[in-house]
């Protein structure tokens, strides 16, 4: 096992509103291993972006950063003063955004714009040595640089826009790079090119990655460590074969069922009952006991606590409390 290159430890995450407080992370203890693909897998709304907006410390108003720590390389960023967190985002950290294709500037070049963005956290920068550099990711990305860099952004295609934000990721040379949905929006052959490329990246430049995605079917493809979040919690982590060949959380299990096969029967696709729950009003005991298939009275009265089984590996259920394992586990 590995070394943690960011370590959360009870990170809590509030939106104050008039009619109430949502809790869409909600004391969280999580590791992102060093060097490997971690997924977060979860429905829309359970609070991936979220905590992943905390790792770059980009809550805004009207949330805020109510508990926890988020350790980078053994420091907690949460501490970082305004400059400090200036140059950890992108240099350390970096982050491609849901639609990021929308982010880049309608009225520039890409040539500027990777320019402009080496300037503005390098100071001075020497214009040959930042475009030799800038040819070469391009390149990495399988992208034509002549063509792509006095392109603006409208004349290039979906996919051929987001390998260039994938290109803007590694001009800094960031650590770690968040992938929010990197593929919405492109078609299916897109999508697995885009994949091949991120791996690719995380294989021969040794880049942690954090991937947020609600398609486990992507997550069995790319990742090597995954967390499954519900309801602003991490309720399961464990390496990905354990996910797919011994999923433990029901939620877990349901996510699984609810994917098509190409070589199975529709038959067997099973939706998850239910709907997320309203983070406002948390159902009381196992945010999941509503919509899970195993839930007993002890679901629907205390939250489960934590069971670890091997480092970064455990579950939130209480089918795997010491006291019930035996009986109910198999």
């Amino acid at each position: 096992m590995g070394e943690n290159i960011i370590e959360i430890r009870g990170l809590t995450i509030e939106f104050r509103m008039r009619n109430g407080v949502i809790k869409a992370v909600n004391d969280v203890d999580f590791n992102i291993e060093k060097g490997k693909i971690t997924a977060l897998v979860g429905e829309s709304g359970s609070g991936k972006s979220t905590l992943a907006y905390a790792l770059l410390g980009l809550v805004n108003h009207p949330g805020i950063i109510s508990a926890g720590k988020i350790f980078f390389k053994g420091e907690d960023i949460l501490q970082f003063n305004k400059e400090k967190l200036r140059k950890y985002r992108w240099e350390s950290v970096a982050m491609i955004f849901q639609a990021a294709q929308n982010s880049l500037n309608p009225v520039m070049t890409i040539q500027e714009q990777m320019l402009e963005t080496l300037k503005e956290h390098k100071g001075y920068i020497d214009t040959k040595e930042s475009l030799k550099k800038i040819k070469e990711l391009l390149e990495y990305v399988r992208l034509n640089p002549d063509r792509v860099l006095k392109s603006f952004p409208h004349e290039l295609s979906g996919g051929m826009k987001q390998r260039v934000i994938i290109a803007f990721s590694l001009l800094l040379d960031p650590e770690v790079i968040i992938l929010d949905e990197p593929t919405t929006a492109l078609d299916v052959i897109t999508q697995a090119y885009i994949f091949e490329i991120l791996k690719s990246i995380n294989k021969e430049k040794g880049i942690t990655m954090l991937l947020l995605t609600h398609d486990i079917g992507i997550v069995a493809k790319v990742a090597d460590q995954v967390g499954v979040m519900y309801a602003g919690r991490i309720v399961e982590s464990a390496n990905v074969f354990d996910i797919f060949e011994r999923p433990k959380h029901p939620y877990t299990q349901s996510l699984i069922k609810a994917a098509p096969s190409l070589v199975g029967d529709l038959k067997d696709v099973k939706s998850i009952m239910g709907t997320p729950p309203n983070l406002m009003d948390l159902p009381k005991g196992c945010a999941f006991h509503p919509r899970c298939f195993k839930a007993f009275d002890k679901c629907r009265q205390e939250r489960p606590a934590r069971t670890n089984f091997e480092i970064n590996e455990f579950v939130e259920c209480h089918l795997y409390s010491e006291n019930l394992s035996q009986n109910l586990v198999n």
